[in-house]
């Protein structure tokens, strides 16, 4: 299983990326794997401000539907287009081409309160 080190992760399943003031999100290829193929991916909150853990989107698979949750407080700047003509790039490549959405931080140290590649390996 892939759980790369650079990374900060959510009991979710959920990861991010910080470059700057501003953060990739997406889900693990953990919960990619559990999921299934997944066929859909919905962001509505594009331009909204959330907290940590509310709901950013949904993410359908062949076998469910399942809400994906902000792993820290931000307002979400951007929707990975790619994802509206090919949703599997989250089955193929989750932490690359298959990120969700792009995030301006709000409160940095909410970052602290995420999980390390490590301590997301014990959680699996």
């Amino acid at each position: 299983m892939n759980v790369p080190e650079n990374l900060k992760y959510t009991k979710d399943h959920e990861w991010i990326r910080v470059e700057g003031k501003e953060a990739f999100v997406g889900v693990t290829d953990f919960a990619q794997g559990e999921l299934g193929d997944i066929v859909f991916v919905e962001v509505e909150t594009e331009g909204d401000e959330l907290d940590k853990e509310e709901i950013f989107g949904t993410i359908e698979a062949v076998k469910t539907v399942s809400d994906m949750f902000m792993p820290i407080g931000g307002e979400v700047l951007q929707f990975n287009e790619k994802l509206e003509d090919a949703p599997d790039l989250i089955n193929s490549d989750p932490y690359g081409e298959g990120w969700i959405v792009k995030i301006k931080i709000t409160d940095s140290s909410e970052l602290n309160e995420l999980l390390s590649a490590a301590q997301y390996k014990e959680l699996l």
